[in-house]
């Protein structure tokens, strides 16, 4: 695990010091898992996934193993998901992208190309994302949703009380928040939470 904790750092430019504001931890600890003298708690390991938007698996497995030719499933990828449209329905489809089999068992999936900078660092213009269906997620989850009818958008949701926030992850953007009356009439509809990103090279 220390080596792919090492390989997602290296691919997205992360320092150490970063990795440990961002997930709340003491240097030293961190500074352990990335040479194996400890492992991360489960909590912690999903923490990093999020953050790298990629899945716990892909921080446990071993990369060496991976180069092991697997069976998967082919999804099509999405220049833009528009309002109104089913996912099945939509034309615009710009490329494919592969996720393994125990991936497809899961669920649902359609890949989507990021437009923007909106939610840079991390996702940049160009990049891919693998899109799990579902009208639901938890709060802190990346989400595709559409806002009032306008095309689906890829953005961090926060869930409260008297409503949701939809969070981009480049500060110059402003959380937009709903109520849940707005949620309601304008409306505000989830259509899938991220599950990996696959960067542009």
């Amino acid at each position: 695990m220390a080596k792919n904790i090492q390989y997602y750092m290296e691919l997205y430019g992360k320092t150490r010091q970063e990795m440990c504001d961002s997930l709340g931890v003491k240097y030293t600890t961190f500074t352990d898992w990335v040479k194996g003298n400890s492992y991360p708690r489960i909590d912690k390991i999903e923490l990093m996934a999020n953050y790298f938007g990629i899945s716990k698996a892909d921080l446990v497995e071993d990369r060496s193993k991976k180069s092991t030719p697997r069976k998967g499933l082919v999804i099509n990828v999405l220049g833009r998901v528009a309002a109104g449209i089913p996912i099945e329905a939509i034309e615009d489809i710009i490329d494919t992208e592969e996720i393994s089999e125990e991936m497809a068992k899961t669920g649902e999936f359609f890949g989507l190309q990021i437009h923007g900078d909106s939610m840079e660092p991390r996702m940049c213009e160009g990049d891919v994302v693998i899109v799990r269906k579902q009208e639901d997620a938890e709060s802190g989850d990346i989400v595709i949703a559409m806002v009032n009818g306008d095309d689906a958008t890829c953005k961090r949701l926060r869930k409260y009380r008297d409503g949701i926030e939809l969070i981009s992850n480049n500060p110059s953007y402003e959380p937009m928040f709903f109520s849940n009356q707005e949620i309601q009439e304008k409306p505000v509809r989830i259509i899938g939470k991220v599950v990996e990103l696959r960067g542009k090279f």
